[in-house]
């Protein structure tokens, strides 16, 4: 006999099936069905440890953009400035070709920005990445602006599928930026 799997793992186990659904379908295209159903539950036991859909979505963005977080203090550890800022780009454009469904539920969270709820937990997350770059990179200045601007183009292009000599206009935008090799996509 296989021991019970406790609260904290089944809620685990549901975050991560939760951000499979809603990276696909956002947060009004999923249903809880199939999200207990990619977590081996039963729908009111999604109910009964998030008490809303949206309350499940806003746990589900919340943890992305912690992840993303950690994932920029791994790139970091025992960088400052330029160098940074150099590790974090890479590792970034690194996960958003292994790791879509990520970017995938970091752009579904924007896009369910109109619900205020959902908002302040996107602006909480992209908060805490803007603050630890500045940390980082201190002092903070335009290369701060240029690099979330620069990683909101990547998501784009990542999300449109977009690697280097699919698109013209895209390969241009590139060149500008000065991220070259971060565009090149899968091998």
């Amino acid at each position: 006999m296989s021991a019970r799997k406790t609260r904290e793992i089944r809620r685990e186990e549901l975050l991560d099936a939760a951000l499979e659904e809603f990276a696909d379908l956002g947060l009004h295209g999923t249903s809880t069905e199939d999200i207990a159903r990619h977590a081996g539950i039963s729908q009111p036991y999604v109910f009964q440890l998030f008490g809303t859909k949206k309350d499940l979505f806003r746990a589900v963005a919340a943890r992305c953009f912690r992840e993303t977080l950690e994932v920029f203090q791994r790139a970091a550890e025992g960088k400052r400035g330029r160098e940074a800022l150099d590790a974090i780009g890479e590792m970034y454009a690194d996960r958003l070709w292994t790791d879509p469904k990520r970017l995938q539920m970091q752009m579904q969270a924007f896009a369910a920005c109109g619900d205020p709820e959902i908002r302040d937990v996107v602006r909480n997350g992209v908060g805490d990445l803007v603050a630890y770059i500045e940390r980082v990179t201190a002092p903070a200045d335009e290369e701060t602006s240029l690099f979330f601007a620069v990683g909101m183009l990547m998501n784009l292009f990542a999300s449109l599928h977009l690697v280097r000599g699919t698109e013209p206009w895209a390969d241009r935008l590139v060149a500008r930026c000065g991220f070259g090799s971060r565009f090149s996509g899968p091998d």
